[in-house]
């Protein structure tokens, strides 16, 4: 089984109540939950959050899918990259639409770890995998 990345290794200390180190995981955390190598996925998730400066879900909503792409590409996070761009311009639309922008909000929104697991896992393409790359790091600082 492939080694899993934490988010000390690629630099994010989160803290509770600190939006941008929550959606900084949580990129990571969806990047690394397809089915693609995790050194490559946190390529890619320097790629668009560091170099490119994508560290909020209204930045990373201001970009284009094709942008995107590209980013993906230099990374070299080439399979699913139509649709993981795809999807990363829906989350980041969802959780500026339905939170506010902010995943503490979702947090405030949700009874218990469950509720909000379940909140999660309505995002397109968050599935279990990415839930519990997340949830890894995360929990202590949400719940």
């Amino acid at each position: 089984m492939a080694r899993s990345i934490s988010a000390a290794e690629l630099g994010i200390a989160l803290k509770p109540d600190d939006d941008i180190s929550l959606f900084k995981w949580f990129i990571a955390s969806f990047l690394m939950g397809k089915r693609i190598q995790a050194p490559i996925a946190a390529q890619a998730y320097k790629v668009i959050v560091e170099e490119e400066g994508r560290d909020t879900p209204r930045k990373l909503q201001h970009c284009t899918a094709r942008e995107l792409v590209a980013m993906l590409g230099r990374a070299h996070y080439v399979r699913y990259d139509e649709t993981t761009a795809q999807r990363l311009l829906d989350l980041s639309a969802k959780l500026n639409a339905e939170y506010g922008g902010k995943i503490t909000h979702m947090r405030e929104a949700s009874d218990n770890r469950q509720a909000f697991e379940k909140r999660l896992g309505e995002f397109e393409g968050v599935g279990p995998k990415t839930i519990e790359i997340f949830m890894r790091d995360a929990a202590t600082v949400l719940f």
